[in-house]
């Protein structure tokens, strides 16, 4: 990342601005109402101001290409994954995201007193980057506070107010914090308190790390702005499955689908079924929760789920001198303030080996489908597999065949997912802001997930 350098095209994007970007589109697009592109770049989510989705670049047998949306995370990485646009302006995304997303919050009326702080459970690197650009922006001390998933951990909520604890064993009041924390947050922070956040737990129970009801929000946005023409595209998606059921639905899509349990990230809970074998495999597997999701399997032109609205194939990478063509994703991360959306930061993933022709050759389906870079270590802490990156640098991003039409609307499915997350999420809370947890139980009925929010 030293070293690296933006990609010019990837640059010239960025410099477009929003009022730019809504007439691309547009014109790219009749069918869409120029008002409601314009209207959606332009608002201010109330909840959900720092969001990344990873998308899919996809054809259909038709040869239609579009970004898909596979999924959407609160609190996403990608600022140290970034190359800089100005090369004298070192804390980059870091201080964009903050200036535009975070430091408005302070001046919300109600909050308690106390510091700053940013909280973490993975990616130490990314958190301190941004409790360094907190701290000058702010003219302030702000804590840098791991939040594992843990017994007893050195940060806490007490009657809606973060505290967090010094080296002496003493608690400190929190204000406002930039929340990095992905594992179950919702197991030791309620989903909305005092304590101004980046974002609530909300945001993840309502879609941000909660895959159930992100399809649920996205199918609720897409009814609503169907005579707009915009959409959040989405492979089929199958919800409330229960674990017996999943053979049925994964039948019904030919044999070849995607089991998700709903509520993991960092490529965890994900099984690509492409052979029997493969679903006697997940069948066998011992879990925790009581619902899933099954999901059309995005694989090569001869083999993908088989939809009501055809199959759909991985564009790929370019192929490289062997003639081999990897699966990638590619990681959008945006933020939002007053103004309006913006985005933050770029970066695609390739899976560890090239896309075949035919499936069932012995190697495990994830192998050339998952993009994820984070590996569990058997002692439960993370490693990154960093090889598989690939930077929207002048080396790499040639690699992925992406035009800037398709950042346009790699943004656009961005904000539209963000957006159908957000609207949840306003949905979730009540008139005096708290959390609707008997409408939250009635939208994700599964009593596992119940047990674990912090209430």
């Amino acid at each position: 990342m030293l070293n690296a350098h933006l990609h010019p095209q990837v640059n010239y994007f960025l410099s477009l601005g929003n009022a730019r970007i809504a007439e691309r589109f547009v014109h790219l697009h009749p069918e869409v109402e120029r008002s409601a592109v314009q209207t959606l770049l332009t608002q201010s989510p109330r909840h959900f101001r720092w969001g990344g989705a990873d998308l899919f670049h996809a054809a259909s047998e038709h040869g239609i290409r579009r970004m898909l949306v596979i999924e959407t995370n609160s609190c996403p990485s990608g600022q140290k994954s970034m190359p800089r646009a100005d090369e004298m302006n070192e804390q980059a995304g870091y201080r964009a995201l903050l200036e535009r997303a975070f430091m408005p919050l302070l001046g919300r009326r109600g909050l308690p007193s106390g510091g700053l702080a940013v909280l973490w459970d993975k990616n130490v690197m990314e958190a301190s980057g941004y409790a360094a650009t907190l701290a000058d922006l702010a003219g302030e001390p702000v804590w840098l506070a791991p939040f594992p998933d843990a017994p007893d951990p050195p940060a806490r909520v007490a009657d809606g107010v973060l505290e967090v604890r010094d080296a002496d064993d003493r608690w400190h009041p929190v204000r406002a914090a930039l929340r990095y924390v992905t594992q179950r947050p919702w197991s030791r922070i309620p989903p909305l308190t005092r304590t101004a956040m980046l974002n609530p737990v909300l945001v993840c129970l309502s879609g941000g790390r909660n895959k159930m009801l992100a399809a649920k929000a996205y199918d609720l946005l897409n009814a609503e702005m169907a005579a707009t023409g915009l959409a959040i595209h989405v492979p089929e998606t199958i919800w409330d499955v229960s674990r017996g059921e999943i053979p049925v639905w994964v039948a019904r899509m030919g044999g070849i689908a995607v089991v998700k349990n709903p509520y993991s990230n960092a490529g965890q809970g994900v099984w690509t079924i492409t052979t029997p074998s493969e679903l006697e495999a997940f069948m066998a597997t011992e879990q925790t929760y009581d619902r899933y999701i099954v999901q059309a399997l995005i694989g090569n032109a001869g083999w993908s789920s088989r939809t009501a609205g055809g199959r759909l194939f991985h564009v790929g990478t370019m192929p490289d001198r062997r003639g081999r063509i990897y699966v990638a994703d590619l990681r959008f991360v945006v933020g939002a303030g007053a103004e309006g959306f913006f985005p933050v930061a770029l970066y695609a993933r390739r899976a560890r080996r090239a896309l075949a022709a035919t499936v069932g050759d012995g190697h495990a389906s994830w192998d050339m489908l998952g993009t994820n870079l984070s590996v569990r270590r058997p002692d439960g802490a993370w490693d990154t597999e960093t090889d598989r990156l690939l930077l929207v640098d002048a080396r790499d991003f040639n690699q992925l065949g992406l035009g800037l039409d398709d950042l346009i609307e790699g943004y656009l499915q961005t904000v539209l997912a963000m957006t159908a997350i957000d609207q949840m999420a306003q949905r979730l809370e009540t008139t005096k802001g708290r959390f609707r947890a008997s409408l939250f139980g009635s939208l994700n009925p599964d009593p596992a997930l119940m047990a674990e929010i912090m209430r």
